[in-house]
């Protein structure tokens, strides 16, 4: 039988990587979080005090500390060789930089390359921006999320304060708002719905709910 792939797209914070996550553990797939491989890039950059621009010097970098995850009681951990960077990898000034470093052509190459090798062998939900129209096109699901600007930010917002970060509403929403103008204008694979993905807005719903949602059209779309 041939390997299920489940593309979940959408911008910042409409909650792909939380139901990713839950989906990928109900169907018992693999879940892949391509969002914190662009991200653990950028902070690699960071780290190092690298030109944000350059794609060779990050490559170099990643060259010397390549990203891994690992499973664990309290979720999935992003490490850069033996570095965790789970918690790093989401701060604001990851946040502000992350665009731009994922518009580097030769970024994406890398990553989309060890993306669609992981998802050869094995089931998977993989989640991002350009899942279903640029890494997996010929995913057997595609679901697109979209949920306002004012609730995404609430929900990033949220997160921060759960788990001690810096938290500032106005700016948060500003840099989401930022986020989605460069993720939809950038010339190399531009966050896009793919004409076979199935959008979901997300705004006021539980995730529980999304889930439901999502696992439904899962069941109706590999009955076919």
């Amino acid at each position: 039988m041939k390997n299920i792939q489940i593309a979940i797209d959408g911008p910042a914070s409409a909650g792909k990587s939380t139901v990713a996550k839950i989906i990928a553990s109900r169907l018992h797939f693999i879940y892949v979080d391509t969002g914190a491989m662009y991200r653990a890039v950028t902070y690699l950059g960071i780290k190092n005090h690298l030109d944000l621009e350059n794609a060779q010097q990050l490559l170099s970098a990643l060259e010397k500390e390549p990203i891994s995850f690992a499973a664990s009681s309290s979720g999935q951990k992003v490490f850069l060789g033996s570095l965790e960077v789970t918690e790093e990898i989401r701060s604001d000034q990851v946040n502000n930089f992350v665009s731009p470093v994922s518009a580097l052509e030769k970024i994406r190459e890398k990553l989309v390359f060890l993306q669609r090798e992981i998802a050869a062998n094995q089931n998977v939900v993989m989640d991002g921006r350009d899942i279903g129209t640029q890494v997996l096109p010929n995913a057997q699901v595609k679901i697109f999320l979209i949920a306002s600007v004012k609730e995404r930010a609430q929900r990033r917002y949220n997160e921060n304060i759960e788990k001690g970060l810096p938290a500032d509403l106005t700016e948060i929403t500003k840099s989401i708002e930022n986020r989605d103008y460069l993720d939809s204008h950038r010339e190399i694979s531009p966050l896009t719905k793919a004409d076979d993905a199935i959008e979901l807005d997300t705004t006021g719903l539980s995730i529980e709910e999304v889930v439901a949602e999502i696992l439904a059209i899962y069941q109706k779309q590999t009955a076919l």
